[in-house]
């Protein structure tokens, strides 16, 4: 497909993370170049070591807007950042959890460690394009919504701000501390604590984002950053996976007992994991989302499809850097809002008199340099493999995870007439002339970094239930799901344990059939275990 080039050199800069493991810090910046930062040339450059951000009064290049400078290592959630700055003249700050503005390059919104050659906003919280002031200096605030109404609520005084602004010194350089814990947000500067915030707002408060550092539209203005170093903290991460109902009969679309599979790997697997499963398409009680770091859907789409009816409630959840992960059908919905919602969530979707729906055999046996691939070896496997999907354009970012060349057999039969009827999930002359005239290889599970921090990934897989028997299918789905919960996924893929039959008959949704013959699935997992080694 036409975008592929495009999405297979993205794939390492998207796989980008954080290497250091909790409570080890790591440097951000060299000191010499501006390798993983991104901001416009005629602003940022490197002098004396910092990171050196300068404007001008020539009205030819003058800042019309603000303008950042953004790490470009991975985005950050629970940690510490500590660096030295000096200002001559003007505002900055230091953006954390942040996202990019749609309508301007290297523009930033989201919480903002902010200081100034002035007086007044050296360590307050600010929220560029995202709420104003968030905490004056020397105030702990909560910040909460009542009746749809934000507010910042002052709790206590932590200190005065006369006194904080003696122990900052002019033009000169000032270490920062910022601590993101949680929702918990502590300001530091020159061991001086300057603000103290709880951020109770569901609506818009941010799990995860990008670091940036900015230069303020305005009289000219310098200013200059070093020795930047980030350290993790540790937190557990919360995966929300909601099951739609029973719908195929035995061992097809259980959803139930395929989330449960998934989300008891993801807890055993010591990496920080707090899985849940909701059954019935949506949380008796929708308020655990507003906690979760990436929302799992495995159920039936369509016009029928959980989300349809909460795209807005999705949203407000999303555009908050959340992830999210869509299994089989779940990722079909009818196109118009909710196809539309799934192009910028994740990237791309089932469309109906477009997309297809056979049972075929994948062999997937190239994978992408990102974690979602990690600890996945070359495999093959039969299941109701959807293709030919609606994706966002070529700037999308999005990457082809698992791919391959449907055979004629999903769309013709050997007389050549067709194999199915034309229909809305069937066949239609479109992906008859994509996979029979043009040979394009089709793209059956993606992934998709947003501009607003959020992941995404979509996977077409997970008809028969007893395919997450296969180790490689099994451990790219947890490796997704980690993934979009920014999760750092070890090298080897996120662990779990082998699979029985019993283990796969566990937690169905229908009685076992008298013609089931576990010596058949046993033979499968035999053979998938054999073809591993």
């Amino acid at each position: 497909m036409r975008f592929q080039r495009l999405c297979l050199f993205l794939a390492a800069l998207c796989a980008a993370t954080v290497s250091a493991n909790a409570d080890e810090w790591e440097s951000i910046f060299d000191g010499k170049t501006l390798e993983n930062w991104d901001g416009d040339p005629d602003v940022w450059s490197v002098k004396d070591g910092a990171i050196t951000g300068a404007t001008s009064d020539d009205e030819a290049k003058k800042l019309k807007r603000n303008t950042f400078i953004i790490w470009r290592g991975g985005e950050v959630d629970n940690f510490e950042l500590e660096l030295e700055y000096k200002i001559v003249n003007g505002n900055s700050g230091i953006q954390y959890r942040s996202f990019e503005l749609p309508d301007a390059k290297w523009g930033i919104g989201g919480y903002q460690a902010d200081f100034e050659a002035g007086d007044t906003y050296s360590g307050i919280l600010y929220g560029e394009a995202f709420r104003g002031i968030l905490a004056q200096r020397g105030q702990a605030t909560k910040l909460v919504r009542n009746g749809g109404k934000f507010e910042v609520k002052e709790t206590a005084k932590i200190g005065d701000t006369k006194e904080i602004q003696k122990k900052i010194k002019k033009e000169d350089w000032n270490k920062y501390r910022i601590v993101a814990d949680g929702y918990h947000f502590q300001h530091f500067i020159n061991d001086v604590q300057t603000i103290d915030v709880t951020d109770n707002d569901v609506q818009e408060r941010r799990a995860a984002g990008l670091l940036a550092l900015q230069a303020h539209a305005g009289p000219a203005m310098t200013v200059q950053f070093r020795s930047i170093r980030l350290k993790r903290l540790p937190a557990p991460k919360k995966v929300a996976l909601i099951a739609g109902n029973p719908s195929h009969g035995y061992g097809a679309h259980e959803h139930r007992a395929g989330c449960m599979l998934l989300a008891e790997a993801l807890n055993t697997a010591n990496l920080g994991i707090e899985a849940s499963v909701y059954t019935e398409g949506w949380p008796k009680d929708e308020s655990v989302l507003d906690s979760a770091d990436t929302i799992v859907i495995y159920a039936d789409g369509g016009g029928g499809h959980p989300f349809n009816s909460r795209l807005d409630r999705l949203q407000a959840l999303e555009k908050r850097g959340i992830g999210m992960v869509c299994l089989h059908y779940g990722v079909e919905v009818p196109k118009g809002a909710s196809g539309d919602a799934f192009l910028d969530w994740t990237g791309g979707y089932f469309e109906a008199d477009w997309s297809v729906n056979p049972h075929w055999t994948g062999n997937f046996n190239k994978f992408p340099d990102h974690q979602i691939a990690y600890g996945v070896k070359p495999f093959r496997i039969n299941d109701e493999w959807y293709y030919h999907m609606r994706f966002a354009g070529d700037d999308a970012g999005i990457i082809p995870v698992l791919t391959d060349l449907p055979p004629r057999s999903t769309l013709v039969k050997e007389d050549g007439s067709l194999a199915r009827p034309d229909g809305p999930h069937n066949n239609n002359p479109t992906v008859r002339a994509a996979v029979l005239e043009r040979k394009e290889t089709q793209t059956v599970a993606w992934a998709r970094s947003r501009k607003d921090a959020g992941r995404g990934f979509g996977f077409t897989g997970g008809h028969d239930h007893w395919n997450w028997g296969n180790r490689d299918f099994r451990t790219l789905v947890l490796n997704a799901i980690a993934w979009t919960a920014h999760v750092s996924v070890p090298k080897d893929g996120v662990p779990s344990k082998d699979l029985t039959v019993a283990d796969l008959q566990a937690n169905q949704d229908y009685d076992v059939p008298g013609d089931f013959n576990p010596a058949r699935i046993q033979a499968m997992l035999d053979e998938w275990a054999a073809a591993r080694k």
